[in-house]
């Protein structure tokens, strides 16, 4: 078990590294915590707000492709109980550039709504508690 307290860092690689991290910023209202440029051929930038124990990672390898999204169905997933809240949120992800999308599992359009960002990665924001 890894106990209570652990930070978890959800890392993934992109073509558009200050484009998409921009758009993390500006979307979800994240800070860069940290970047590095050419660590052993990586450029990073790590988003997150220093309070929480979440953040995320993207990163771009000098020279190397990866295209977008493996499948509609990978999913960064944001539970968001209070309605005027939420609302706000899917507008700060609109204006951010997300595109909304219907969610390949139809389960998160009951009550949430998806979007995609530019290398076609999705964000969910769900209004509900967790758990629901």
């Amino acid at each position: 078990m890894i106990g209570k307290g652990a930070t978890i860092r959800i890392a993934r690689p992109t073509d558009n590294l200050s484009s998409v991290a921009e758009m993390y910023q500006r979307g979800l209202g994240f800070n860069v915590l940290a970047e590095f440029h050419d660590h052993d051929g990586f450029d990073g930038i790590i988003l997150g707000n220093p309070d929480d124990h979440y953040h995320l990672e993207f990163t771009h390898h000098h020279g190397v492709a990866v295209g977008g999204a493996p499948t509609a169905d990978n999913l960064l997933v944001f539970y968001i109980e209070e309605k005027a809240h939420w609302s706000r949120s899917c507008e700060r992800l609109e204006s951010a550039g997300f595109i909304p999308v219907p969610s390949y599992n139809p389960y998160w359009d009951v009550n949430g709504k998806t979007y995609q960002d530019i290398d076609g990665y999705r964000v969910v924001l769900q209004n509900a508690e967790w758990p629901e």
